[in-house]
């Protein structure tokens, strides 16, 4: 990030932080394998294990439980695997939210076969009843359901699908990937058997993630096989860089979540009161909890990737939702399942702050919008963009 730019897509992924940056840096400049028995290797396998105690702590799990992958997507596929048993029931069957990352929503290793859809309310809510409906007389299932939506910020019940999902003998894991740094969680509070995490939406590096487990939960079937790394879990040398910037992203960001997140709260809060200003506009999920940093709008007729690509030739990031689709301006598939029409699906913006984000952040991304639906409300966008 330059100075002369402000950067709002906090969601898609996060600065790094000086102290995981600090420790990256002390990592990279040592020799040894953690698998290594030396002084070296010992030395190596300490900065993994203080990392791995970082992350189940900021979760309420035991260390041992803690999987490290290679990212959120990784952590989401090793969980959806086929052969998880509760007691002697072996689970074949899986079912995922319609508002789930692209990760989830191609299923793991599932058969597509083996694949369930739960509805989402127009707030963007899991619909509990048809999520009874898909459980009840038929074999356990996993049940995956995200903490807090990606574009939406949108938070699910997940105790109470928690409820659900016990009440059928089944097992549910939760993407947690946007919550870690946003809002408090254990996997105790939650009910949940596995969870995914991610270094990047936290302040810590891009290709460095986690599966937790419940406690006594037999771990997923490894996705990758070899050596005995990850107690048998997770093949591959760990990457020691990557999980020590994670765990000093995580120590660094849980003791001051609630403070900073109260204060970005506050902006974003702001930020809407002056967005419903625009003639039209609609702030999506703004009636359920959402994570306190996430606004999506849309102006039904204003396009999302004029509105992104006018934001940025003023000097603001921002996205018209997930980051996970080849750079490509797309209608949400979220806000598809959620029962609003391409008009406005096409429209949507998602503006999304971090603990750096500041009162001028705000100030020059309303300044920015207010030129760009002016001009838009006059003229078809190509002409916009060449007039912004």
């Amino acid at each position: 990030m330059t100075a002369d730019r402000v950067y709002l897509d906090w969601n898609a992924t996060t600065p790094l932080r000086p102290e995981a940056r600090a420790a990256i840096a002390t990592a990279l400049d040592m020799a040894g394998n953690p698998s290594s028995i030396h002084a070296e290797g010992r030395a190596a396998r300490g900065l993994v294990e203080q990392a791995r105690g970082t992350v189940a702590a900021a979760v309420g799990a035991e260390p041992r439980n803690v999987v490290f992958t290679s990212g959120g997507t990784e952590a989401n596929t090793l969980a959806l695997t086929p052969g998880l048993r509760i007691g002697s029931q072996t689970i074949d069957r899986l079912v995922v939210s319609a508002i789930e990352h692209a990760s989830v929503l191609a299923g793991g290793r599932f058969p597509h076969t083996g694949v369930a859809t739960v509805q989402v309310t127009r707030e963007g809510v899991v619909d509990l009843d048809h999520l009874r409906s898909l459980l009840a007389g038929a074999r356990p299932a996993l049940v995956s359901v995200m903490l807090a939506n990606n574009e939406t910020g949108a938070q699910q019940p997940i105790h109470d699908i928690a409820e659900i999902v016990h009440a059928a003998d089944g097992l549910l894991h939760v993407d947690a990937i946007q919550a870690l740094g946003k809002i408090r969680f254990t996997l105790k509070e939650l009910g949940a058997d596995l969870v995914s995490l991610s270094a990047h939406k936290v302040g810590g590096p891009k290709g460095i993630g986690a599966l937790v487990l419940r406690d006594n939960l037999v771990a997923p079937e490894p996705v990758l096989r070899g050596g005995g790394q990850e107690l048998g879990r997770r093949a591959g040398t760990e990457n020691v860089a990557g999980i020590a910037g994670f765990g000093a992203a995580v120590a660094a960001a849980i003791p001051t979540m609630a403070e900073d997140m109260a204060r970005v709260e506050k902006l974003r809060n702001r930020l809407e009161a002056n967005l419903r200003q625009t003639e039209g506009s609609v702030i999506i999920a703004e009636s359920v909890p959402r994570l306190p940093n996430t606004t999506l709008f849309a102006v039904p007729g204003l396009r999302a990737e004029t509105a992104v690509i006018g934001f940025d030739l003023a000097g603001i990031a921002v996205s018209s939702g997930s980051a996970c689709s080849s750079g490509k301006v797309r209608a949400s598939h979220v806000l598809e399942a959620m029962g609003f029409g391409p008009e406005l699906a096409q429209s949507a913006i998602r503006l999304s702050l971090g603990w750096s984000s500041s009162e001028s952040d705000i100030d020059r991304c309303l300044q920015a919008w207010r030129k760009l639906a002016g001009n838009l409300t006059k003229r078809d966008h190509e002409t916009v963009l060449e007039r912004f």
